[in-house]
């Protein structure tokens, strides 16, 4: 297996998946049409941004689960029935690469999910500004459907955060990966932002490690950790160009030892909002 950033590009990933996401955006937009509403008039009537609506019909967004709903009040019970037949060829993991969907699947079930990042914001928590400056600077460089199709299903594989409120999220970040400043200040400025945003929710952690730390136990680099519904862990690590998926319990208990010393090492989540909003003010 291999991916990139804690977050699984789709570069290699089949073109059949993006062509799902452009179907379901033309039926809606048949559909729409059919209803005589422009995109202005039709997002509201669903409580989406035409903006977003845009997007979903371009196949540059996974529709939420919640749009099928809304849209048979707006459009009817009998055009609601295609676009549900239409989104049924759709899958969560469009947009990511084969060898990364077995994790994302891990993780899209996972109610409790932890993660030490020390390359990159983890993949969950990036704004779209840095997701761009991520893969503006791919090498080998990508085109820009490419661009657009990477962006759009690392931003749709985030919701997971939003729509899973019971499931418990860690998340450990090196200072270093923001003093880094990739993309510039701008896109630090908003990294820093969308930090402080999704801390703020009650099943998110958020703890800084600080640049200099005596004690530190993640010398081996990044690890991430998912307790399925069974109440089964898995470890997912990654490096240049590979990545292993680790379910045996000894090599899991090992992360796991590994994440709860990292969390003591780490500033707690009161010291993280202070220290986040410290660089801000700098920046």
């Amino acid at each position: 297996m291999r991916t990139d950033n804690g977050a699984g590009d789709a570069t290699n990933n089949e073109p059949e998946l993006s062509d799902s996401l452009k179907t379901f955006g033309a039926v809606l937009k048949a559909l729409r049409d059919e209803a005589h509403l422009t995109q202005e008039q039709f997002a509201p009537l669903v409580q989406y941004s035409a903006a977003y609506i845009a997007k979903i019909e371009q196949g540059k967004r996974f529709p939420p689960r919640d749009l099928l709903d809304r849209s048979e009040g707006v459009l009817g019970a009998p055009a609601a029935r295609v676009l549900a037949a239409a989104a049924r060829s759709l899958t969560r993991k469009v947009g990511l690469a084969s060898w990364f969907r077995q994790w994302a699947g891990i993780e899209e079930d996972a109610i409790t999910l932890y993660a030490y990042e020390c390359r990159a914001i983890p993949g969950l928590l990036q704004p779209e500004r840095y997701i761009r400056a991520i893969f503006e600077r791919r090498l080998p460089p990508v085109t820009e459907e490419q661009l657009e199709r990477e962006v759009a299903a690392r931003l749709d594989r985030q919701q997971v955060i939003q729509q899973k409120p019971n499931t418990a999220f860690s998340f450990i970040i090196e200072q270093a990966v923001l003093e880094r400043s990739l993309g510039g200040d701008e896109v630090t400025r908003a990294s820093i932002d969308h930090l402080l945003s999704v801390g703020r929710l009650r099943n998110v952690e958020i703890q800084i490690m600080p640049l200099r730390q005596e004690d530190h136990c993640g010398i081996d680099g990044h690890m991430y950790l998912a307790e399925t519904p069974e109440h089964q862990w898995a470890g997912y690590t990654e490096g240049q160009r590979s990545s292993s998926l680790l379910t045996a319990p000894k090599d899991v208990s090992v992360l796991l030892q590994r994440y709860g010393k990292l969390r003591s090492q780490a500033h707690d989540c009161r010291a993280t909002i202070s220290l986040l909003e410290q660089m801000r003010g700098v920046l």
